[in-house]
């Protein structure tokens, strides 16, 4: 089969299994669980959680609550309230690796927190349509920062979406604002990139929790994320790991 065959498939495997782990945070579930249900998904359908890949991370997603952006272990705590969760899960399918991410809000919802995420997911839409063949790295930056900060919020500049295929990172690294020494990386016909979308509803500088690996924002502030594998064809970008 073809690159695109295989991710394709891989795709719509990880995005059935968003949906199920984006249905199963509510209050009182705790994170860990949502990893071992992501692990036992993953392994029924015969592929592997890429993130098990990654060396020194043991498990098969990040979780991060509130102000924790990236990279968070699951743990025991049970999510509470109003907490914002952010679920980023990755799939090794037939040699090929998917990446996707999601929020969610568990209740009570507030108004302000509702538009703080749509606007976040507005702000991957955007970076998604600007992912044609001859725009550049440059062009999805401006695309994210450009919504997100319209809207009063800001993007994390210490972080990037990035390259996907037979590694889990490769190049082009993709941030969420406009660098112009990005112009340089232009996209091309049977790419493959994982596009995140990463704002904050305050200051953008993050510090890396006593773990090792979490990752929050300085002053607190809540964050979003939501990612997704993207494929460019002639004709404009392909999202393989949309919710089916």
């Amino acid at each position: 089969m073809t690159k695109l065959q295989v991710m394709t498939e891989g795709g719509k495997r990880l995005g059935r299994i968003k949906s199920q782990l984006a249905d199963m945070v509510k209050e009182g579930v705790t994170p860990l669980e949502i990893d071992n249900f992501a692990e036992k998904l993953i392994s029924e359908g015969g592929d592997k959680p890429s993130f098990k890949m990654v060396q020194g991370y043991k498990y098969s997603t990040c979780i991060n609550i509130n102000a924790g952006m990236v990279h968070g272990i699951p743990g025991k705590t049970p999510f509470r309230p109003g907490d914002v969760v952010k679920v980023d899960m990755g799939l090794f399918h037939e040699g090929y690796h998917l990446d996707t991410s999601t929020t969610i809000q568990i209740p009570p919802y507030t108004p302000e927190v509702s538009k703080f995420l749509k606007v976040s997911q507005e702000s991957l839409k955007a970076a998604i349509f600007a992912a044609t063949p001859g725009n550049t790295v440059y062009d999805l930056g401006v695309a994210m920062q450009t919504v997100a900060e319209s809207a009063g919020y800001n993007v994390i500049r210490d972080l990037t979406g990035h390259g996907i295929g037979r590694q889990l990172h490769m190049e082009p690294f993709i941030p969420c604002f406009a660098d112009k020494r990005n112009k340089k990386f232009v996209l091309a016909v049977d790419q493959t990139v994982a596009i995140e979308a990463m704002v904050t509803m305050g200051d953008w500088h993050l510090v890396e929790d006593p773990d090792g690996w979490t990752l929050s924002t300085q002053d607190g502030s809540l964050t979003a994320m939501f990612e997704e594998t993207v494929y460019l064809t002639p004709n404009g970008p392909l999202i393989l790991t949309a919710v089916c």
